[in-house]
């Protein structure tokens, strides 16, 4: 009944509505994503990241996987296997696209780049997992729409933790890089961990569904982030980059927790209206074009427009405090804001738009846009949002030169 309520109440949500419960989640989750960034800008200089330079490709592939995870909401147990196997599958990915550009693999790298990256994905979606149980828990008992709070809040410490945790393990295994037993070892005991855990998850069947349906969109979604991770790698080091680590978790950030809300939202408006298979009766079109997006009468163009308003007054507020923290190494010009405004932007617009599709398509297939859409959106975002700012660094270093 209290699902019913709360489902009923989101459908009437005026814009109002949802820019008073989005707007605190969102500043909170910016406020996050800005200290994981003054975090990325200090940790790039230690010595794990200068000689491993490898571990800046698993920066947004892991930190969009703990948000894959947990914004999709799946069971721990079967999290705790896809934190295990992606999070090593990531670092492999990472290892590959390293040797790919430097023309070799260095094996005791790629036993650090696999040991960091599996402690860091588990310990991540353990903790995370327990926190966004409480905060879907603390929401519906005030009432409050969890599609409009959940995922900021799960980025915004998500984000912080995970930057952590992989900094503080690799720079472990990389102070005991004589001992090379020891990452090998802890590939092997969470990877021997595996079959346990798949044969208690399906135990329950709602449990083995989601891991027999949720490795490919993660997976796909990793993939994706390490491309985004690999364009860092090649840019963070870069003198005419100087200063992009602090703000790489923020556009990042900002633009996946915006779409996540747009996609959660749409899939709760889906299962609401109609079953799997079929469009609801009030969506009109089957394939909307950018002004059917955001500026039709469709229920989910509304949301989309808030969330969109949304971007520059927050990300000015991200670059005033980062501006206030005295982070990074670029100074605040009328340049740079208008690049880094029109990249967010941009993003952001292609974010919401792909997710209007994406949502749909899914939802015709008979698939939950909820467990899909999200780590697809998200690792896209990943990817166009460092892509943008690479783009945006480029452009300002050329403006500043004359050219």
């Amino acid at each position: 009944m209290v699902e019913q309520r709360l489902r009923i109440l989101a459908h009437k949500e005026s814009s109002r509505k949802i820019c008073l419960q989005v707007m605190p989640s969102y500043l909170l989750a910016g406020l996050g994503m800005v200290t994981a960034g003054m975090l990325l800008d200090q940790v790039q200089h230690w010595e794990v990241f200068q000689e491993i330079s490898e571990v800046f490709i698993l920066v947004p592939a892991l930190v969009g996987l703990k948000g894959n995870l947990e914004m999709t909401l799946a069971s721990r147990l079967s999290t705790a296997v896809q934190a295990t196997v992606v999070g090593f599958l990531a670092a492999v990915v990472a290892a590959s696209l390293g040797g790919l550009t430097r023309g070799r693999v260095e094996l005791l790298h790629a036993a650090i780049l696999c040991a960091s990256s599996i402690i860091t994905t588990f310990i991540a979606a353990l903790s995370l997992g327990l926190v966004m149980v409480a905060v879907i828990i603390g929401s519906r008992r005030v009432g409050i729409n969890p599609d409009n709070i959940a995922t900021p809040i799960a980025a915004s410490l998500g984000d912080i933790i995970t930057l952590s945790l992989l900094a503080v393990v690799s720079t472990f295994f990389l102070c005991y890089r004589d001992r090379w037993y020891l990452p090998v070892a802890v590939c092997a005991f969470f990877l021997l961990l595996v079959p346990v855990w798949v044969l208690i998850a399906c135990q329950s069947p709602p449990i083995g569904e989601v891991l027999r349906s949720g490795w490919q969109p993660v997976i796909f979604a990793m993939s994706i982030s390490s491309i985004g991770g690999l364009i860092l790698d090649k840019t963070v080091s870069n003198p005419n980059f100087e200063g992009m680590a602090v703000f790489t978790p923020v556009i990042n950030g900002v633009g996946g927790n915006l779409v996540a809300i747009q996609a959660s939202r749409m899939s709760t408006y889906f299962h609401y209206w109609s079953l799997p298979g079929a469009l609801p009766f009030k969506i009109i079109t089957e394939c909307p074009g950018p002004y059917a997006t955001f500026c039709s009468s469709d229920p989910n163009s509304k949301s989309a427009r808030v969330l969109i308003i949304l971007v520059v007054p927050g990300q000015l507020v991200f670059l005033y405090m980062i501006h206030l923290l005295q982070a990074g190494h670029t100074a605040m010009t009328a340049v740079f804001i208008i690049c880094y405004l029109s990249s967010a932007l941009l993003q952001v617009a292609i974010l919401l738009h792909v997710a209007n599709l994406m949502v749909r398509w899914l939802w015709q297939r008979g698939l939950d846009p909820d467990n899909f859409s999200i780590p697809y959106l998200t690792a896209l975002g990943d990817l166009l949002g460092t892509g943008f700012l690479a783009l945006s660094f480029r452009l300002i270093q050329r403006i500043s030169v004359g050219i």
